[in-house]
């Protein structure tokens, strides 16, 4: 992958900086006049540089450009998108579950995240230059908080996820770098369960000693951290500890975002319910058009899709529901009529369009996380469970009855509003992995009305919980780059 060979170069002249910032956005450039020594002279600078970890969740293609990208990758390997014909088929391979260690087409994710990884380490790795105030311990608790979410996000994608299956947990784990070395050559964790642990103790130290507030949501705060331990523990099958964080969370932020607000969160207009975003405000500078990895506006033609919304799918979106108005517009392109994913389409104040802050973590993943631990653990409180996810409902749907759902019912109510919900979001495909089941696409067409001769057959139908796929391949040239890393079975 020629991206990997890019971001070594960039993490090999991470070590020399430029330290440029503006209010909207986090920049960082390479200079090769400064060194750490020069640098990290001021608890400023250090603020700076953290800026730059942050800013670097925008790399290719964490959370910028169309193929591979974070903010589709998730639905585009499941059963919530399908292929539009007319469009450039873009992540087609993803779609296709065609990805090899050769492929430079699925995501960059892997070198992207060490990325972030690299510029977190940098800043953790040079503590020692100033006194170590409150201010610097704050420092500290964002860097590894940054530094875990990296790898979180890495672990899911490359690793087994622990209660995918009864050896998951056993299974081999992921790289997990502590270390500013551009020369690493690192092993991979022993196991799964070792990588999560590591995780979840950068994790809970930042949560010991980071502020409450740092001024935006667009840094990590104690709330946001006790969501993204909500997010991790559930993944790890700890039900206890999900609940344990994620009630916390809502404490400190029990807004899911208001039916009144809700159109406007996603246009940029409201921040309701945002735990933790990475902002793409300056659009000169950033230009990060998260929304191209969807769809694309012609004059005189109108919206073409690369994927638009599976027709299954979008049936469940019922007409009372504030989410199809913020997610979707069915229009035409040329003659045929789709229901196009307009999400992270533009915001309410521009008309440039696909450039939105994105959403890394919401309160409402949180209620649904938290409401699904319930039904998990040892000791069923189904009716707490019940109460978050009316809280939920009752802000996405005009003239809500609360529910009373109880049992299985319940659960899969659960399961039904997370995938409503969280859909286009980068969360489909990992639930579906985390919960060991297979992924069935629907017989739809990708027209409107379901219609077309293009709904996925054959090996595009199914793919059987417990395939070889549900893991992603480590980059092969990240293993000639690295004799130490191993390659995922199956490939």
């Amino acid at each position: 992958m020629k991206r990997i060979f890019t971001h070594i170069f960039l993490v090999s002249s991470l070590s020399f900086f430029s330290l440029q910032c503006s209010d909207e956005s986090f920049d960082i450039s390479p200079n090769n006049q400064d060194t750490p020594a020069t640098i990290f002279t001021t608890e400023a600078n250090y603020r700076l540089v953290l800026d730059g970890a942050y800013d670097a969740f925008k790399s290719p293609t964490y959370y910028n450009g169309d193929t591979g990208n974070s903010i589709i990758l998730g639905d585009v390997l499941a059963d919530n998108l399908i292929l539009n014909p007319q469009g450039r088929r873009t992540n087609k391979t993803a779609y296709e579950w065609a990805y090899t260690p050769q492929t430079d087409d699925v995501t960059a994710l892997y070198s992207s995240a060490y990325f972030v990884i690299s510029r977190a380490n940098l800043v953790l790795n040079n503590l020692d230059k100033v006194p170590y105030t409150d201010y610097m311990k704050n420092i500290e608790a964002e860097a590894k908080a940054v530094r875990a979410i990296a790898h979180f996000d890495l672990v899911r994608a490359y690793s087994k996820i622990p209660t995918q299956s009864s050896d998951a947990p056993s299974s081999l784990g992921i790289a997990y770098v502590t270390t500013f070395d551009p020369n690493i050559k690192p092993s991979r964790d022993a196991t799964v369960e070792i990588t999560y642990n590591k995780i979840i103790k950068d994790l809970e130290e930042s949560l010991a000693n980071i502020n409450s507030d740092n001024g935006s949501i667009a840094r990590l705060n104690k709330t946001s951290i006790l969501g993204f331990l909500s997010r991790v523990y559930l993944y790890k099958g700890d039900y206890s500890k999900a609940i344990e964080y994620g009630e916390q969370c809502i404490t400190a932020s029990a807004s899911v975002g208001t039916l009144s607000n809700f159109v406007n969160i996603w246009r940029d207009a409201s921040q309701d319910g945002d735990l933790f975003i990475i902002p793409n405000a300056n659009v000169s500078d950033d230009n990060v058009t998260v929304g191209v990895a969807y769809n694309q506006t012609f004059p005189g033609k109108g919206i073409l899709s690369e994927y638009n919304i599976n027709y299954d799918l979008f049936q469940k979106f019922n007409s009372t529901d504030i989410r199809k108005e913020a997610y979707a517009l069915t229009s035409n392109y040329n003659t045929t009529s789709y229901n196009n994913v307009i999400k992270h389409r533009k915001r309410a104040s521009s008309n440039t369009l696909n450039v939105v802050d994105i959403k890394f973590l919401r309160t409402a993943e949180v209620y649904l996380n938290v409401a699904e631990a319930y039904m998990k653990t040892s000791a069923v409180n189904s009716a707490r469970a019940l109460a978050l996810l009316n809280i939920l409902r009752a802000q996405r749907y005009s003239s809500y009855t609360a529910g009373t759902e109880t049992g299985t019912d319940l659960l899969n109510a659960i399961y039904n509003e997370r995938r409503l919900e969280l859909a286009f979001e980068n969360d489909r495909f990992w639930t579906l992995k985390r919960l060991g089941q297979s992924i069935v696409r629907s017989d739809y067409g990708s027209a409107a009305d379901g219609s077309g001769t293009d709904a996925p057959i054959g090996a595009l139908k199914t793919l059987p919980a417990g395939n070889f796929r549900f893991v992603l391949p480590i980059p092969q040239e990240a293993i000639n780059l690295n004799p130490n890393m191993k390659q995922n079975p199956g490939y």
